[in-house]
Formats: structure tokens, C-alpha cells, sequence
């Protein structure tokens, strides 16, 4: 299978298709991917400190996540994230201070918005893929004109939840968009023992909807297939899988030491085709971005990030009522005995 690239990773257009973002768009890609890293690293830092919980980086997939992200409108369609998602979820309507504040145990804090189009972040491996098949039917029986946007990776295409929730969608035809994050390591286990499959994206036509293998760390080639198939999905016309070949330049999460399976070498290759160093040589060329440019909106969205970490550390820590709040409308009867016997027992857990 062809794999679409519009950027190669000198920052030059290949050839393939023009640039398919406007110059405002570029502009805004370039924050997002900054805002990214900024995220990246604050969080990282928080983590080592006792001060957040696990985290998974998005360090070298900011194209896949950001590129797609960009063809959704978050007035009207959906997001389904996985782990990795933090930029993309930002911009469709789950503000910074909130995103932290779930990395930091503020629970009330961290839930998302009324209003908000966003599924919550899903780290249980494939299962929000099902959930998101759900909601794109649901939004096909009301007639309502809007797309779904679902992430997972390459590991999680290994799971049942992936091929049923496939199966289904394309029965359907529902309005759905599967992001595949192709970037190579589920967790230790490498893409090759995953899959003999030469190309993940060939499994769409086995349910019956079109596939496209993208050059994950390309933001023009991720935008342009993703606002296809976004298109594609308002028109009535079903799913559409995107599987974003790119590649994880830091640890899978904060407890994984990536040394312990993988070359450094390998890592220094994927290096050189850093998503955020592809559009910003592109985007100098064309006198759309310079080295003040660069250092300017860095400094602007650290100082977003900072800013959100001190409104979350000043938050109080949740409550044990806190925590069977923001799941349910009703809650049943299982957990509202658990709460009642939660909240029995006080802060020691002594009843």
C-alpha cells in the first residue's frame, strides 16, 4: 500500500499533493505541536516529583495527533482519544488546567466540560474503539450530521475490541474515523511480532470501508486524509481507518525504561524525522516561522503550561465521595453501595 506523504522530512513538498493546510493553519499546527512537548515535559517533571500520576507522551507523534485533530470541528463532532492524546483534546474543549488536574488526582477539576464533544482519555488498551462505534451509530439513528474521531495503536488493533468494533462499523456505515497510531512498539513488543500484515491499514477492506496508510509524522499528509474522511463520514458514506506510521521517541509511559528493548540508534533515526522539525523548516522557507518566532511561542506556551500547573496545585485533593462522581447520571446500585460503605468507613478506611 502507497503511503501518503505531502512533506518529506527535509520540509519539502514531495510531490504527492500540495500543501493542505492555509498559512493561519500552519501557524496554529506549529503552537499545538509546542504546546505538546510543553505538556510533555511539565507533566514528566511532575511525575518525578510524586506530584502526577502515570503519564504517556505524545513526544514524536505531535503530527498524527495534531494533524487529524485539526479536520474535526469541535462544535459538532466527537473525540474518542486513547492515552496519548493531550494536544488534540485541548483543542476540542478540554482546557489545560483540566487536562493536568487529571494527571494530578483533582478529580472534580479534571472532569470534562457540559458541552464538550470528548470521550474521557482511555488507557484500558482497545476498549474505547467499541464505545466510539457506539456513539457514531447513535449519532447516524438521530439523524445528527456530525463525525466520530477514534485513537488507539497498533497494539490495540491486535485486540478482539478492535475487530468487532470494525466489523460493526462497517456493517453500519457509521460515521466513524479510526486513527491508527502506528509507531512501532506496543509498549516492548515491536510492530513486527504483532502482525505479518505488510500495511495495518489493508485491514479495513475486509470490513468493508477504505483504508490509507499516512506518513504519521507528515501534519500536511494527517490533515489532509483525516479532513477527508471526515468529509467522507458527514456524507453518509461510512468509515474510514487512517493508520499514522510514525514513531514513539520516548518511553511509553513514566514507568517504562525503553533502553531495556530498544537501540539507541534506532531512536537517534527517528530523531531526524521529528514531525515538529519537518513543518518547522517548511513553514522558515516559506517566511511563515524564524528562530524568534520559534522562541517566542515556546515561551508562551510554557507559560500556559505553568500557569495551569499552579491553578491544579492549589486545588484540593479529591474526597473519597469524589471519587464516584462525573461517571454516571444515576449511579447503580453496586457503586451506591460502595459509596455508602466508602463514605462510612472516613478518611482511614475504618468503619
Amino acid at each position: 500500500m502507497e503511503v501518503l506523504q505531502v512533506l518529506n522530512e527535509s520540509g519539502e513538498l514531495a510531490g504527492q499533493a500540495p500543501a493542505s493546510m492555509g498559512e493561519a493553519e500552519i501557524v496554529e499546527a506549529m503552537r499545538w505541536m509546542l504546546l505538546s512537548r510543553a505538556i510533555d515535559e511539565r507533566v514528566i517533571a511532575l511525575q518525578r516529583m510524586g506530584l502526577a500520576g502515570v503519564y504517556g507522551p505524545v513526544a514524536g507523534q505531535e503530527a498524527a495527533v495534531v494533524g487529524s485533530a485539526m479536520a474535526l470541528d469541535p462544535a459538532r463532532d466527537w473525540m474518542v482519544p486513547a492515552s496519548r492524546e493531550q494536544p488534540a483534546m485541548v483543542r476540542h474543549g478540554q482546557t489545560l488546567d483540566r487536562v493536568l488536574a487529571g494527571y494530578m488526582g483533582r478529580l472534580n477539576h479534571a472532569r470534562i466540560p457540559n458541552g464538550v464533544r470528548l470521550l474521557p482519555r482511555q488507557s484500558a488498551i482497545g476498549t474505547q474503539i467499541p464505545h466510539a462505534v457506539g456513539l457514531a451509530w447513535g449519532l447516524k439513528l438521530r439523524r445528527q450530521r456530525a463525525a466520530v474521531m477514534v485513537y488507539f495503536g497498533e497494539g490495540a488493533a491486535s485486540e478482539g475490541d478492535f475487530h468487532e468494533a470494525c466489523n460493526l462499523a462497517g456493517v453500519m456505515a457509521v460515521p466513524l474515523v479510526l486513527i491508527l497510531i502506528n509507531n512501532h512498539w506496543a509498549i516492548s513488543t515491536p510492530a513486527s511480532r504483532q502482525s505479518a500484515a505488510a500495511s495495518l491499514a489493508s485491514r479495513a477492506e475486509g470490513y468493508g470501508f477504505p483504508g490509507v496508510a499516512v506518513d504519521g509524522d507528515d501534519i500536511f499528509a494527517m490533515y489532509s486524509a483525516a479532513r477527508e474522511a471526515v468529509d467522507r463520514a458527514l456524507r453518509g458514506q461510512g468509515p474510514t481507518l487512517i493508520e499514522a506510521r510514525t514513531y514513539r521517541m520516548g518511553f511509553h509511559n513514566t514507568s517504562d525504561n525503553p533502553r531495556e528493548y530498544r537501540a539507541a540508534a534506532e531512536e537517534e533515526e527517528a530523531g531526524r524525522r521529528d514531525p515538529i522539525d519537518r513543518l518547522r523548516r517548511f513553514a522558515t522557507r516559506i517566511g511563515l516561522w524564524s528562530d524568534d518566532i520559534h522562541a517566542r511561542v515556546k515561551a508562551e506556551v510554557t507559560a500556559e503550561v505553568d500557569a495551569a500547573y499552579r491553578l491544579c496545585a492549589e486545588l484540593p485533593p479529591p474526597s473519597a465521595e469524589d471519587v464516584f462522581e462525573h461517571v454516571y447520571a444515576e449511579l447503580p446500585p453496586r457503586l451506591q453501595k460502595q459509596r455508602g460503605e466508602s463514605l462510612k468507613a472516613g478518611p482511614s478506611g475504618e468503619g
